[in-house]
């Protein structure tokens, strides 16, 4: 029988939380590295809406959404507990993921890539003071972490230890904000995302999902 058929492009937050939940459950997919320019025709036959990642299963059902395909191979195989935090429950880690996708990811957006939203700026607004105005409000989401990490009954993980679901599902989003601009990102994130942050992204098993495949950009 085939294996499932993983579209994926390295660099994109979504596809890298999904690899490393697929990576973790140690189910075994193929992986087609996507073009962002050039999407391939199957993959936007399987799913239209054309943004990865899109896992493909051998009976031909699709799951386009990342948090999903993580939900999908820890089902089938958790051996790090990702889904059975030490304190809260998976619904509290899915209601954190939803307030990062409301929250944090638009602004996350904004703050990297404002000339894309020019229709947004405020009358004589410049583009610095966009990406700005969306920096301090991706920051606010990042206090409202630290309040867990650092706060009353401070844990290295969002939910305890060792690290779960919403970890691994957020960090990849965090990344993003820190690498943009590090120097600045220290100054002004919280210390204690910082010290959650480098340690999830220092692991073997995430290392293993950046690593270029052959031909890949």
């Amino acid at each position: 029988m085939p294996q499932p058929l993983l579209y994926t492009f390295r660099r994109c937050p979504y596809a890298m939380r999904a690899r490393w939940a697929i990576h973790v459950a140690g189910v075994a997919v193929d992986q087609t590295e996507v073009s962002l320019r050039a999407k391939p025709p199957a993959m936007l036959a399987a799913s239209p809406k054309g943004t990865v990642p899109v896992l493909v299963l051998p009976d031909g059902a699709v799951i386009d959404q990342s948090l999903a395909i993580m939900l999908w191979a820890l089902g089938q195989n958790d051996p790090q507990g990702w889904l059975s935090p030490q304190s809260g429950s998976l619904a509290d880690m899915l209601a954190l993921i939803a307030a990062c996708e409301r929250e944090f990811k638009p602004h996350l957006d904004r703050y990297k890539y404002p000339s894309r939203y020019t229709s947004e700026w405020a009358p004589g607004q410049s583009e610095a003071a966009f990406s700005d105005q969306h920096l301090a409000c991706a920051i606010a989401f990042l206090q409202r972490l630290a309040a867990r990490l650092a706060g009353p009954g401070a844990q290295a993980y969002l939910f305890g230890a060792p690290p779960a679901l919403a970890d691994f599902a957020l960090v990849p989003f965090v990344r993003q904000l820190v690498r943009h601009d590090r120097p600045r990102a220290v100054a002004v994130v919280p210390p204690a995302v910082i010290a959650w942050t480098d340690p999830l992204l220092a692991r073997p098993d995430f290392d293993a999902i950046m690593r270029k495949a052959p031909g890949a950009g």
